[in-house]
């Protein structure tokens, strides 16, 4: 079984419909705590949200789980943090966009609905560079209008609003990352951009799917 965990339930929609066009062979089993990110907002990411975020990701191994995603930029390095203490494969779905990002250019645009992501993807993305042996700069944007119209259940303002953003600062970068998977539709709105715009759900989706069948032999 392949476990996504989430931490906002719009994101189950999306990855449902990722899975069934990409791979609608493999059994998928949707886990969603929405109360993480309001704790992560108020107190930043404390001992408490880490062993949360632990014993959800070693519950779904024990439940069965061949390979865990955690849809959740904020907490992916929560994610990976478990993997001291299974041996099944669990990954933070924004790895595979931000190792893609560093080999698209140098100058990557970091945009972000809640201040909460910009570090953990800030540091993620440095990693990636790390581990490329590539000097990176990072721009970060923070679409701060939009998020409570995610809140308020308004994509299309979501996404609107990201777009008008990511359009204000597109001439400063090489490629642009929306460092959560929520933003993924903005990208839809942004054809007209010089660089491209990468997002995590596909991306992410796509290399744990890969585990899976690694692990699965096929």
């Amino acid at each position: 079984m392949l476990t996504l965990f989430h931490t906002a339930a719009t994101n189950e929609p999306l990855f449902a419909a990722l899975l069934q066009e990409i791979a609608p062979d493999i059994p998928v089993r949707h886990i969603v705590d929405e109360t993480i990110l309001p704790e992560v907002r108020e107190t930043g990411i404390t001992q408490q949200i880490q062993q949360r975020v632990t014993n959800t990701i070693l519950d779904a191994v024990n439940a069965g789980s061949d390979v865990v995603l955690c849809t959740c930029s904020t907490i992916g390095d929560c994610a990976e943090a478990t993997r001291a203490f299974t041996d099944k494969p669990v990954q933070r779905v924004d790895r595979a966009m931000a190792e893609k990002a560093v080999n698209t250019g140098s100058r990557i645009i970091v945009a972000a609905a809640l201040v909460s992501t910009l570090q953990p993807t800030r540091e993620l993305i440095l990693d990636a560079a790390k581990q490329a042996g590539k000097e990176v700069e990072l721009i970060e944007v923070l679409c701060a209008s939009a998020w409570p119209k995610f809140v308020a259940g308004d994509q299309d303002a979501y996404f609107a609003d990201i777009a008008e953003e990511l359009r204000k600062v597109a001439s400063t970068g090489d490629v642009i990352v929306l460092a959560q998977a929520s933003m993924a539709g903005a990208a839809a709105l942004c054809g007209d951009l010089p660089i491209p715009v990468l997002s995590s759900p596909r991306l992410g989706l796509e290399n744990a799917i890969q585990t899976y069948r690694n692990q699965k032999g096929k």
